[in-house]
């Protein structure tokens, strides 16, 4: 007969709340509270998760003690761990509760994945004060009714008013949202909504409060009831909250933590002095490697990261790449070797399922950033950058109707720079992704050349 988790049998005794996390979300379970979950003083760091505006997963969690199911779904089995790392949860809209934790001299961490959109920055970087629930939340600070506050970066302004007023101690924000230099995006934001509302908070934000960037890496598929049966199965428990990721996982973090924090290093993070490095790695390596094979792997029929990986032309094409990349690279060749061959274990994984045409969607915001600067570096270096030049050349294909279909928020603006012949369509490309060197633009049309035929 099928139960629920318990603490009692299942998990360890709730740890005492020492981490606030905003956005609790199914990356989060397992990612952030996973290795907090597996750090060597776990027992000493609960964390209290606030959700969105809605409940979300919170009721499931509340009927199992807060504990889950995290599925590690490998090449050939599943690996079970139940994470007891959450403490508490609550709704988004209680900011009560939010508050209060924030102003617990115990509470020491705070941790976010509110999404890029969560920060309400605009273009320049700046919190958006023209935003109608920012505009909002000013009016709220300004007249000191901190409950009232709607944005995360409202409510920590307010969190951070109360415990600046309780003597609470120094505090460290760290921002796990997949964007580059999320941390520096966090302190431009709280900095400028405290400059409008809170002017004299911005010498607290400076001396009391560290904020730390970091790069998190974890596939995790939307939570299905194929993994919940399988914990059915397998367990013989009804976890409503169970989900899955895949084996590998990394956490990489810079900047300066204001007070304690748990042993995250125990359970393989990394805290480095200079994250630009590990950051070039990830988007270089995993996700130019990822666009190489949406556009050429297609053009050969594949549809999933797995098969492409799996032909073995395919996957010459991405070794190439990475010897581009990995010439450029400023880190150890023994640190960039080995995320190469975790790669191709990860990229070879059958059981999870990611799709090309999903990777393929906005090449026109993804190749100039995840191939074009390699390219540029090496061919200036006096290198021929050829698996960088193919990986131009499969997409100036793609928008000429080869392999996957075209899917761009540039719509027929980028559509259009692959129209008439191939000579045509890949000065285009070139000249929209600025490679101006004669010898890129031969190689890229004779590759293009190559596969179309």
């Amino acid at each position: 007969m099928a139960r629920r988790l318990s603490r009692a049998q299942d998990g360890r005794p709730a740890p005492p709340v020492r981490i606030v996390h905003l956005g609790l979300g199914d990356f989060f379970r397992s990612h952030q509270a996973w290795y907090t979950d597996r750090a060597a003083d776990a027992d000493r760091w609960g964390i209290a998760a606030f959700s969105g505006r809605s409940k979300g997963i919170n009721s499931e969690l509340a009927r199992q003690e807060n504990l889950y199911t995290l599925v590690g779904v490998g090449p050939e089995r599943n690996d079970y761990r139940v994470v007891s790392s959450i403490a508490e949860t609550h709704s988004g809209t209680d900011v009560d509760a939010l508050l209060n934790y924030l102003a617990d001299p115990q509470v020491t961490v705070v941790t976010l994945t509110i999404t890029e959109a969560g920060y309400r920055h605009s273009e320049l970087g700046r919190i958006d004060l023209e935003n109608d629930d920012v505009a909002a939340d000013v009016a709220a600070i300004e007249a000191g009714n901190l409950h009232a506050v709607r944005t995360a970066p409202g409510k920590l302004v307010a969190g951070l008013i109360e415990r600046r007023r309780a003597g609470a101690g120094p505090i460290t924000l760290v921002s796990c949202d997949n964007m580059p230099d999320n941390g520096t995006v966090l302190s431009v934001v709280l900095g400028g909504l405290a400059r409008r509302a809170a002017p004299d908070l911005v010498g607290y934000l400076e001396h009391e409060v560290g904020f730390v960037t970091t790069i998190v890496d974890r596939i995790t598929p939307r939570a299905s009831d194929a993994v919940r049966q399988a914990v059915l199965d397998e367990r013989g428990v009804d976890d409503q909250a169970a989900l899955a990721t895949e084996p590998f996982s990394e956490w990489v973090l810079a900047g300066e933590f204001r007070g304690p924090r748990p042993d995250w290093e125990s359970a393989g993070a990394e805290v480095v002095d200079d994250l630009v490095p590990y950051e070039l790695r990830r988007l270089w390596l995993r996700n130019g490697a990822q666009s190489l094979m949406a556009y050429a792997g297609t053009i050969r029929g594949h549809q999933t990261v797995a098969d492409a990986i799996a032909d073995p032309v395919v996957r010459g094409w991405v070794e190439e790449w990475w010897d581009v990349a990995q010439r450029q690279l400023s880190l150890d060749e023994d640190a960039v070797t080995d995320y190469r061959t975790a790669l191709l274990a990860r990229f070879g994984n059958p059981r999870m399922r990611n799709r090309l045409s999903r990777i393929a969607a906005d090449g026109s915001q993804k190749v100039p950033v995840r191939i074009v600067p390699a390219l540029l570096a090496d061919r200036a270096a006096g290198n021929s950058p050829l698996g960088a030049e193919r990986a131009v050349a499969a997409w100036t294909l793609h928008l000429r109707g080869n392999g996957t279909p075209f899917n761009d928020a540039g719509g027929d603006t980028i559509r259009a720079l692959g129209e008439g012949t191939l000579g045509r369509s890949v000065n285009r490309v070139c000249e929209f992704l600025e490679i101006t060197d004669r010898d890129s633009r031969a190689s890229i049309l004779a590759l293009a050349g190559r596969m179309e035929g």
